[in-house]
């Protein structure tokens, strides 16, 4: 028997439509690539996307054709996204900091028709283009007034495009499982491989994120995500700011600390999420310009693993709540968060801390579990580790253009992270799976070394990477880097480990370097590091 309900399709251009029924005066800002700021409204949003859309559709878009952004988070980027996938098309985020082969490989794969970029980006597109065989217009992201001079083909203005159109496109009624978005992973190992969301996956990802205990967004808050529109749906925010009709405020090109400080106390932003980066350049501001953090409540972290230390300065010193998050581009990316639940309310501060440092629990709509390499099920218990295993509505089937399923003969999907689950269901990474240590049959975490290893007054960074050793296979080299006028030596950094973990875990050298190497999404790049030190000869050996 089935049930008897209206046939409504989920779909994100629905989310777009509430907010201009609902929250058309409410105010999205935004910091514009060529200078500049602009106000709006939620309403001016949902007329511009619809004129974006009917844009589109006179260049030749149709349905399942794939329109291409190179851009910074900015009111037109949010416009392309609902115009283009408004109308059936699929909206292909491509990363700007992928190196430039990575790009045109992105763009070839996806057969991109059309590809809208900010100005920013005009020398490096100007360079790629005749290597991207599919694209039929270029739209730069401006106005008449800032339009360049260029070599490339079919090139239009963005805004004059959309001063050409009335505003009166109507969003098609589409299958709510038809294409939506499409993002690439970084690509660490091999080519990078598009991951192809769905309207019914970014929907229903969207109403988890407006939970209290995950992103915590309302109609009240006022939202600044400086994590980007290019890295898994900037965390669906975009999405979730027009279905709560929340304040959105648009960073642009911008991430230094002065600039999102000022963006803190003018706007009152109230939330905000990025990657520990981020957070790390914007304490260290307001610690030496003896600055405050208020309106700001809630700062959501994910990317990598967030320091103890970081949390604590957070919350004792400023008063802003960290909640540690966990995901990826194959989860949409929401997989977990580390807001409390009834297990650990009625905790201590400091052994809230405890739970604070893990990469939190899941939401309702994902499953996870942890299995061995057999593919074996394994004790929730908080102590055994295995991969790390996840399903739901917004978790990835198979790749874009694969011929394989991604997921396992139990219909889980490896996130490839070691992991291990707890009774109260808070997951703690200790590793991804090809950068755990395997020492002496042991595994050793190079996120928990890290972690402590950044609490040392003095060091900004820290990576450890496992190198050969004759006798342990593999022993744990630490590489730092530290403040501006210090040092920081191998029996300093030994010193200071050795009550925080076991002492097997001991790194065998410690390593001091200018800068390490991070990926296109921000993260410590492992790869590269393992790449530079392949030879290196431990003291140990």
């Amino acid at each position: 028997m089935l049930g008897l309900m209206q046939n409504w399709p989920l779909l994100v251009s629905k989310i777009l439509t509430h907010a201009e029924i609902n929250h058309p005066e409410r105010e999205v800002i935004s910091m514009q690539p060529e200078g500049g700021q602009v106000r709006m409204t939620w309403g001016d949003i949902a007329r511009r996307s619809r004129q974006c859309a009917e844009a589109l559709a006179k260049l030749g878009v149709k349905q399942g054709d794939r329109v291409a952004t190179l851009a910074w988070n900015t009111n037109r980027h949010v416009e392309a996204w609902y115009a283009s996938s408004g109308m059936g098309a699929v909206n292909h985020t491509i990363n700007p900091r992928l190196f430039p082969e990575q790009i045109v490989y992105i763009a070839n794969h996806a057969e991109d028709k059309v590809l809208m970029f900010d100005i920013t980006f005009l020398p490096l597109i100007e360079k790629l283009a005749p290597t991207m065989k599919s694209i039929e217009h270029y739209i730069i992201m401006v106005g008449h007034e800032h339009m360049p001079q260029t070599s490339l083909p079919n090139v239009h203005s963005y805004e004059a495009l959309l001063a050409a159109e009335p505003g009166t496109f109507e969003w098609p009624e589409l299958d709510e499982n038809t294409a939506c978005g499409l993002c690439y992973t970084s690509g660490t190992t091999g080519h990078p491989k598009g991951v192809l969301y769905s309207h019914r996956s970014n929907f229903l990802h969207t109403l988890v994120c407006l939970s209290t205990d995950t992103l915590k967004i309302s109609a009240t808050s006022t939202v600044l995500p400086v994590v980007p529109m290019f890295h898994a749906n900037a965390w669906a925010i975009p999405y979730a700011t027009a279905a709560a009709g929340s304040k959105l405020v648009l960073n642009g090109p911008h991430h230094d600390p002065e600039t999102l400080h000022k963006l803190i106390k003018d706007e009152g932003i109230t939330v905000t999420a990025a990657v520990p980066t981020i957070w790390n350049g914007m304490l260290a501001y307001i610690k030496a310009n003896n600055l405050d953090m208020k309106p700001l409540e809630l700062v959501t972290i994910g990317g990598s693993a967030v320091p103890r230390s970081m949390i604590e300065t957070f919350q004792k010193d400023y008063g802003v709540r960290v909640n540690h998050a966990w995901g990826m581009t194959e989860m949409s990316p929401l997989g977990s968060v580390g807001s409390e639940n009834g297990a650990i309310m009625d905790l201590s501060a400091q052994d809230k801390l405890d739970y604070q440092v893990k990469q939190g629990r899941p939401p309702i709509g994902v499953e996870l579990c942890i299995k061995d390499d057999d593919g074996n099920m394994l004790a929730r218990d908080g102590k055994t580790a295995g991969r790390l295993m996840a399903r739901g509505p917004w978790v990835i089937d198979s790749y874009y253009r694969a011929d394989e399923t991604a997921l396992d003969e139990d219909g889980w999907f490896d996130t490839g992270d070691v992991a291990a689950l707890d009774p109260a269901s808070y997951i703690q990474i200790t590793d991804r799976s090809k950068d755990v240590i395997k020492s002496g049959g042991e595994w050793i975490s190079s996120i928990d070394l890290e972690n402590e290893a950044v609490a040392h007054p003095d060091v900004t960074e820290a990576a450890v990477i496992g190198v050969r050793h004759p006798k342990w296979e593999e022993r744990p080299l630490m590489i730092i880097t530290v403040k501006e006028g210090k040092t920081v030596s191998r029996d300093n950094m030994l010193e200071f480990l050795e009550p925080r973990c076991a002492k097997w875990w001991l790194p065998d050298d410690v390593v001091t370097v200018e800068s390490i190497p991070h990926t296109a999404t921000g993260k410590i790049s492992k790869k590269d590091l393992r790449d530079q030190f392949k030879d290196y000869k431990l003291p140990t050996a």
